[in-house]
């Protein structure tokens, strides 16, 4: 099933209807979406990382879960089809998609599903509306990035503390300077790099167009992202879809904080529901350079209003004696097609 998750499109498979073996399933994955290409003219991609991604699903055995949900980010123009990050807009497809496979009985009005991430072995809840237990996708919510209302899709997100890096501040620090540079390593749902723009030369205000063609800036954020991968317990992050190279600065729009986010080579044109989770974070805690330049709302029960290229995010984080005890986002989803996806059996063969 091809779906619209938040501001991303995906292809959603039964676990059972896919190849199993890990270097089939990469294969199978790149032939579908045709890349190694750049406009991935072979196959349904859309030449950008936010439509060539994967949802991979199944009925779980695990106690009080009731679905196991893989992600798999599928490579433009590399040969690589990366399990390394969650994708928090795919995931809001996942509880839509559980009910269209009958993987789960909807619920009257509306349909709470426990989804285990196993990308990095945490657990989301999921609320979709169901009215006479039957779903819709159609609703009066708004997502900034998407041009029409759907139906409210609530995502909870329950101690996704270090979900890659196996703890928030991965190098213990709020605050830590490389290469002459003050940032936060930060991972709360998604391992994110967390710069203020004037250290880069920047306003803050800059189009991903204009920030893709400064190659100057896009060096120095490689740089650092090779270097900071390293710290935050990630290895050698060179074929690695993070850490997230996330560029700040003071609201523009009456939010909490402005951002731009590298993905990790192409600028964001929003950004992604783990990473605004984890720049949220990073405003809340003192010391941080984020903390510095954002507006933080007041109240225990803060809406953090993260801004981004087309709109701005909100994250609902629940703080009990200044602690997260927990985030949610508001999403919306949308069925665009179901059928048969057929990969190129040369393809196949050359690989």
């Amino acid at each position: 099933m091809w779906m619209r998750g938040g501001t991303s499109k995906g292809l959603y498979f039964l676990k059972n209807d896919i190849p199993t073996d890990i270097e089939k399933r990469r294969d199978f994955l790149l032939s579908v979406f045709g890349s190694p290409d750049t406009l991935q003219i072979n196959g349904v991609g859309g030449g950008n990382p936010l439509t060539s991604k994967v949802a991979i699903v199944s009925k779980s055995k695990r106690p009080n879960i009731d679905v196991d949900y893989l992600f798999l980010q599928v490579a433009v123009d590399k040969y690589v089809v990366s399990s390394r990050q969650n994708c928090g807009n795919i995931l809001s497809g996942i509880a839509p998609f559980a009910l269209e496979r009958g993987l789960i009985k909807p619920e009257k009005d509306k349909t709470t599903i426990r989804i285990f991430m196993e990308n990095s072995k945490q657990v989301a809840v999921s609320t979709v509306e169901t009215p006479n237990r039957n779903l819709t996708y159609e609703g009066h919510t708004y997502i900034d990035g998407v041009t029409l209302p759907g139906a409210p899709i609530s995502l909870e997100f329950l101690d996704i503390e270090g979900s890659l890096c196996g703890q928030l501040l991965p190098s213990g620090s709020a605050k830590d300077e490389v290469d002459g540079y003050s940032l936060t390593m930060i991972d709360n749902g998604m391992p994110c790099v967390i710069i203020e723009a004037d250290q880069l030369g920047l306003k803050g205000n800059e189009t991903g167009e204009e920030l893709e063609k400064n190659t100057l800036v896009r060096d120095k954020l490689e740089g650092l992202r090779l270097k900071c991968g390293k710290i935050m317990n990630l290895g050698n992050v060179q074929e690695k879809t993070v850490p997230k190279m996330t560029i700040v600065s003071k609201p523009l729009l009456k939010g909490m904080i402005n951002t731009r986010t590298f993905i990790p080579h192409k600028c964001h044109q929003s950004i992604g529901v783990f990473g605004a989770i984890s720049v949220a974070t990073a405003c809340l805690l003192e010391g941080t350079p984020a903390n510095n330049v954002a507006a933080i709302p007041s109240g225990e029960k803060k809406v953090c209003s993260i801004e981004h290229p087309s709109g701005q995010m909100q994250v609902l984080v629940d703080l009990v004696n200044k602690k997260i005890k927990s985030t949610a986002i508001l999403r919306t989803a949308r069925k665009l097609f179901d059928g048969v996806v057929f990969p190129d059996d040369n393809s196949l063969k050359e690989s």
